[in-house]
Formats: structure tokens, C-alpha cells, sequence
């Protein structure tokens, strides 16, 4: 009797040890300072996920970043060399996200960047993007800024990586259609007040004015403008598709056009879009937990960095265990060929080529209307 306990001891260490281990997720997020409004509504959902994936345990590391770069460093390094984390994501702040990339880089770990991070060609080997490029959400503006007889345009805009990627994307696809920049004004993130900015674009006078802001840091420079006395249309990024901006912006921002992914709207979505059901499940789920009215586009990439999981740790788990350089390479593997995939926010399709996926399609024009979304 004594030897088979043994031999049933031994076979229970066995399978134990054959068993896999938890997956560690560190996720940067600006938590406080200027960009907190994007990072909040994502720390809200990631409450929400499942404590399991493919039958293993899932660990959360949730630090803030503070929107600032140094700090995402800080936290992607700890992540690497304290939690061992098979996955690091974030930041939805664009200098950060860009600044953990390096990071994410040289320790081979696959990166989910949650803003429309940047990088020189061939430096994002391991990171890939939740949101819509720059380029692909200035399509349906220009499109839009066309319908509607705007021949010139001022840009009102971030100093950092975010604001100088839209002026350089944007530009680009409006020219294209004959849309003209005739000024440009930028700020920083921390600043209070736009008003020699906001004189000297409302002096310019185009027929549109486009603000690079996010979150509520986007109100303020529109209530500039219209303090200011500008008239014209003014349009805002997606990284502006939060209630922050009618919360703080007032009747100064009724009428704002704002580019978004299309599950801030997801009930507003034809029955023939791919993403209709997705964005219905993602609304529902975050406004029965925060409340009607809570949705907003960066909760919503929270919402589909699980889909992309659900989707690649199966396979990635069968290559290799978690915690070690094969598991993290074969998640990078798995998510590069993971092929069309259905997110709240449209359809990705992630290739070896490109880290981005989202096609022109995918923006949506919504309009203010008595403080909330209407799609145009």
C-alpha cells in the first residue's frame, strides 16, 4: 500500500508540474494627470475581465502612469524584471506608449498599445495597436470636412507625438482632397489656457478648425476657440470620443465633430455591420457596471485587447509554458497571424506588414447634439 501512495504521489507531482502556470499582464495606464480620462474607462473594464482565458488564471499588474513617459518606462522595466509578465499593454497615452516600446522591444515581450503609438519601420516587431491610426480616422474627416464645403483648415494641437502625428497624417490625406492647412497652433498637455493660439486661429479664419487633444484635456482649447469668438466647424480626434469632452466642454462644444470607433455608438451601427454585435455586448456589459451613458472609446479597447486574447493564448499555450521567452515569442506569432478578427471597434486584420490593422472603414463621424452622440 505504502508503494502505490508513493507511486500516486509521484504521478500527482507530475501532472502538476506539467500544469501551466499563470499568465502575468502588466498594464500601464494614465491614471492621473492630463490624459486620465482615457486610462480611468480602461482600468473600469479591465475590472470586468474574466479570471480565467483558455482554462489558465490571469494576473493583472495595473500601474499608473501619470501620463508620463518616464513613468511608463519605469513600470514596463518593473514589469520585465519584477512581475515577469508575458504581456505588457498600454499606455493610451501616445509618448508613453512610445516610450515602452523600447522596453517591450528589447526584453521580447509582446506590447498592446492603447494609442496610435508611432514608431520608425521596423521598431514595432513586438507591438501592435488596439486604436485606429491616425491616418485611417483622418479619412472619414476629410470626407466629411468635404460633404460639407471646407476648403481650409487650422490645427490646434498637442506639442508631443500625438498632435505632431495627426498634423503630419492628416495633412497628407487632406491635401489629397484639396483641403488646405492655413494655420497651425500647438499646446502642451499640462497647459491651462490657448488663448494667443486661440486669437491668432480665429484671425486666420478658416472654414474648420481640427483639435488634437484627448480626453478632458480636449474641452479646453474648444472653449478657447469659441471664447474667442470663432464661428466656424470644429472637428476632434478619437482620442476626444469621451464624455469628458461634453462634461467639461458644455454649449461651448455642441456641434463639435469627433471621429470614433464605432462601438461609442454601437446601437446607432446598421444591422449589417460586422461590428454591431460586439459593440452591443461591450455597451452593455460597462453601462449595467459604471452606469448608462459610460461608454467611451477607450473602454472599448479594453473590451477587444480580450478578444485578441481569447483568440491567441489557446495556441500560444500548446507551443510553450507561460513565463518564458518561447511563450511570449509564440504569443507575438499568434496575435502577428491571427488573421480577420471582429472587435467592438471595427475589423482588424494584423499582418506581418502591418502592426496597425484597421482599414479606412472603420471611423465614424458623430456629432454633439444636446450633449450627446449622433452619427453623421
Amino acid at each position: 500500500m505504502t508503494s502505490l501512495r508513493n507511486l500516486l504521489a509521484a504521478a500527482a507531482a507530475l501532472l502538476a508540474g506539467a500544469a501551466q502556470a499563470d499568465i502575468n499582464i502588466g498594464v500601464s495606464l494614465p491614471l492621473t494627470g492630463p490624459a486620465s480620462g482615457l486610462g480611468i474607462p480602461m482600468k473600469n473594464y479591465f475590472a470586468l475581465w474574466p479570471q480565467t482565458i483558455a482554462g489558465e488564471k490571469i494576473n493583472l499588474i495595473i500601474l499608473d502612469d501619470a501620463t508620463d513617459p518616464t513613468n511608463g518606462v519605469k513600470n514596463a522595466t518593473r514589469f520585465i524584471t519584477e512581475d515577469k509578465v508575458d504581456i505588457i499593454m498600454g499606455s493610451a497615452a501616445t509618448p508613453v506608449a512610445i516610450a515602452m516600446a523600447s522596453v517591450a522591444a528589447d526584453s521580447g515581450t509582446v506590447q498592446l498599445a492603447f494609442s496610435p503609438a508611432q514608431l520608425p519601420p521596423g521598431k514595432d516587431f513586438w507591438t501592435f495597436r488596439l486604436p485606429q491610426s491616425n491616418a485611417v480616422m483622418a479619412h472619414p474627416m476629410v470626407e466629411h470636412m468635404k460633404a460639407h464645403g471646407v476648403k481650409t483648415v487650422g490645427f490646434l494641437g498637442y506639442t508631443d507625438a500625438y498632435g505632431e502625428g495627426w498634423l503630419k497624417d492628416f495633412s497628407a490625406v487632406a491635401e489629397k482632397s484639396g483641403i488646405k492647412v492655413v494655420a497651425v497652433e500647438r499646446f502642451a498637455r499640462p497647459d491651462t489656457s490657448v488663448t494667443a493660439q486661440a486669437l491668432k486661429l480665429s484671425s486666420a479664419n478658416p472654414d474648420a478648425i481640427l483639435i488634437v487633444a484627448s480626453g478632458s484635456g480636449a474641452a479646453m482649447p474648444e472653449k478657447g476657440l469659441i471664447e474667442r469668438g470663432y464661428k466656424g466647424k470644429i472637428y476632434q480626434t478619437h482620442a476626444a470620443a469621451t464624455r469628458d469632452l461634453m462634461r467639461i466642454g458644455g454649449k461651448d462644444v455642441e456641434g463639435t465633430y469627433v471621429v470614433s470607433g464605432p462601438a461609442v455608438i454601437a446601437e446607432q451601427l446598421p444591422d449589417s455591420h460586422p461590428s454591431k454585435k460586439l459593440a452591443i455586448d461591450f455597451v452593455q456589459k460597462y453601462e449595467k457596471a459604471y452606469g448608462a451613458g459610460s461608454r467611451n472609446q477607450f473602454a472599448g479597447h479594453a473590451y477587444d485587447t480580450l478578444v485578441v486574447l481569447e483568440k491567441v493564448l489557446p495556441g500560444a499555450l500548446k507551443k510553450a509554458k507561460p513565463g518564458t521567452k518561447e511563450f511570449r515569442a509564440a504569443l507575438r506569432d499568434g496575435v502577428e497571424t491571427m488573421g480577420r478578427t471582429v472587435f467592438s471597434h471595427g475589423v482588424m486584420n494584423w499582418t506581418k506588414d502591418d502592426h496597425w490593422g484597421f482599414t479606412n472603414e472603420t471611423g465614424v463621424m458623430l456629432k454633439v447634439v444636446n450633449a450627446d452622440w449622433k452619427v453623421e
